[in-house]
């Protein structure tokens, strides 16, 4: 899967997506420092997943109905890096088709997916 992490991302899920087979590019080692409309137009534009730690791609999402092609919002802030990476690790092993088109949110033992989060998803 095609991912396009938020610099707002731990870089150990970076590596640990990547180990797992995932074509990850990351904002922190492309450009830092960009607005978030920007690296959602930039996720649109690759067609890929954003996956990120900041909840203000949900205002993007839900307030400003911004485009975008699927959207992992992480809430594992709390948790060690190697749980963290293994949270995000299971989540894209098992339920990758899911996020397609969706606002998720990953936390700790739960999963929420919202299809259809904007008009134009």
């Amino acid at each position: 899967m095609k991912i396009l992490a938020d610099e707002s991302v731990n870089f150990v899920i970076v590596q640990r997506l990547r180990a797992d087979g995932h074509d990850v590019a990351s904002i922190a080692e492309i450009s830092r420092s960009v607005s978030d409309p920007v690296v959602l137009a930039a996720a649109v534009e690759s067609q890929v997943i954003l996956l990120t730690a900041d909840k203000d791609f949900g205002e993007l999402v839900y307030r400003l109905n911004s485009q975008h092609c699927g959207v992992v919002l992480t809430r594992i802030f709390h948790l060690s890096n190697e749980s963290q990476a293994e949270v995000v690790s299971t989540a894209f092993r098992d339920h990758e088709s899911e996020f397609h088109g969706a606002f998720t949110v990953l936390s700790p033992g739960k999963m929420r997916v919202r299809k259809n989060a904007s008009p134009d998803a």
